[in-house]
Order: structure tokens, then C-alpha cells, then sequence
């Protein structure tokens, strides 16, 4: 995988999880359907870890909640390490 793509779809995805936390927020704020925290996790696991704790932060959005107050900034550790790893080691897909 080249490294432009690699960084396009870091960048889409990470764009993607912020935008669906302040869509959450809006909902949360009208109680009206919200969207589901597997989603959420979903998105972290998919590399928009940094998104989710970008949208909690800016929106104050499940910050209460333990599980992601931990987990996010926890997978997006181990995402970094693991983008400087395959940089470091230029392994390719």
C-alpha cells in the first residue's frame, strides 16, 4: 500500500468518527436515535481512534463514559505504534 493512500484513509476515517460524534451529540441533545457505541468502537478499531477522542474532547461527548474515557486513547497508542513500526520497517500490503 502507498503511503498516500495510507495517510488518505487515515485522514477520511479519522474525519468520518469526529463527524458522527458531534452527529451523536446533536442526537443526544434533541433525544432523539443515537448511534450505537459499537459503531464507535468500530470506527476506533478501524483507525479513527483519533477522531473519537478528537469529538469527545471538542464536543464533550461520552466523556463520562469509562470505556471510552480508557479505550480510545489506549487503541490510539497502539495504532501509533504500530503506523511508526510499519514506517520504520517499510512494510507494505
Amino acid at each position: 500500500m502507498k503511503v498516500s493512500y495510507l495517510w488518505g484513509y487515515l485522514i477520511i476515517v479519522n474525519f468520518y468518527a469526529f463527524y458522527m460524534m458531534y452527529i451523536d451529540k446533536l442526537r443526544a441533545k434533541k433525544g432523539i436515535w443515537r448511534i450505537s457505541e459499537r459503531k464507535f468502537f468500530a470506527l476506533t478499531l478501524l483507525f479513527g481512534s483519533l477522531g473519537v477522542l478528537l469529538g469527545m474532547k471538542f464536543f464533550r461527548h461520552k466523556t463520562r463514559h469509562i470505556k471510552f474515557r480508557f479505550l480510545v486513547p489506549m487503541i490510539l497508542i497502539i495504532q501509533i505504534i504500530l503506523i511508526i513500526l510499519l514506517y520504520k520497517h517499510r512494510i507494505e500490503f
